[in-house]
């Protein structure tokens, strides 16, 4: 048994198997129906808990089919069912009972402490579908992305972060020591990452290049991230925001200081943090990545239930 919480955590060896994986996966559903069966129907019987304590598209589907694909079922529950949220019930008694009924549990959460508390009490994998602090199945999908339309290492190519400092970046960080790539940050002063992430950068000896001028932080990138300047549930002044952020605001003038056949990846909703000209361009391929998400979080899956072949 496995856990999957965050990227900074897992062996670099263990994400490359699960991406090598994830490819077999794919290239042998080719010619499958959504609902068709891996062959061998790995995960038959087994029973995946999802908990969404935030609003969820692409993780709550993505992990639906993984799971159905793979021979097992889903079961969804939102918090505002459960006693743990109107009737007072502990972390460590929803935990037993989720063990008891469970194979696996996923939980997209406010609150990276729950994240650990439920670890603690938990006998099943648990997996972090999003937290404050990390997205690490979305960016472990987004490396396999890169990689298989660019056909080659990631860490033969130049990515770039334009946007705010946010639990995605932070995984990407994390991404970009498990696999080695250069990584450029463009935001404008004062949204870096913050001290607790700084500090892991510099712990790890790795050179991440922050730019407070989106033109020369998107220089020479063959992949450009962005994520929306207002995330889910922010306590901000958003208009005091979004104007700091104007000219981070990706559009096909910013793109040409990129390579040519630069790439354009967003993990979805977006907002106005890019133009229509770029996210409906043929640079940009964020209908691809997010349904990547269901060929990797399979192999996430047989990851965390040791069935990785």
């Amino acid at each position: 048994m496995k856990h999957f919480i965050n990227l900074k955590d897992i062996p670099a060896k263990d994400l490359r198997k699960i991406l090598i994986d994830a490819k077999k996966r794919k290239n042998a559903r080719e010619k499958f129906n959504n609902l068709d069966l891996d062959k061998g129907a790995p995960l038959k019987g087994k029973l995946l808990i999802q908990m969404f304590e935030k609003s969820s598209l692409r993780t709550r589907l993505s992990f639906f089919l993984a799971i159905s694909q793979l021979g097992g079922q889903t079961l969804t529950l939102r918090r505002d069912e459960l006693h743990l949220s109107e009737g007072g019930e502990s972390i460590e008694d929803t935990a037993k009972i989720l063990s008891n009924f469970g194979d696996a549990f996923m939980l997209r959460t406010d609150s990276d402490e729950k994240l650990e508390e439920f670890k603690k009490y938990l006998s099943i994998p648990i997996i972090n579908g999003l937290s404050p602090s990390s997205h690490p199945t979305q960016i472990l999908s987004d490396v396999f992305t890169v990689e298989e339309i660019k056909k080659k290492p990631i860490s033969k190519l130049n990515i770039t972060w334009v946007g705010d400092s946010n639990n995605i970046l932070n995984s990407l960080i994390a991404a970009s020591i498990k696999f080695s790539f250069k990584l450029k940050v463009g935001c404008p002063k004062n949204y870096q990452p913050n001290q607790s992430i700084m500090n892991y950068i510099k712990k790890n000896k790795i050179s991440i290049s922050i730019y407070n001028d989106p033109k020369k932080a998107v220089e020479g990138a063959d992949v450009i991230f962005s994520d929306k300047v207002i995330s889910m549930n922010d306590k901000v002044n958003k208009i005091k925001k979004l104007n700091h952020f104007k000219n981070f605001r990706i559009d096909k003038k910013l793109m040409s200081f990129a390579k040519r056949d630069c790439i354009f990846l967003h993990c979805l909703p977006r907002g106005n943090e890019v133009r229509e000209e770029v996210f409906k361009s043929k640079q940009s391929k964020v209908w691809h990545q997010a349904l990547n998400r269901i060929h990797v979080q399979k192999s996430i899956l047989l990851y965390c239930l040791g069935k990785l072949r």
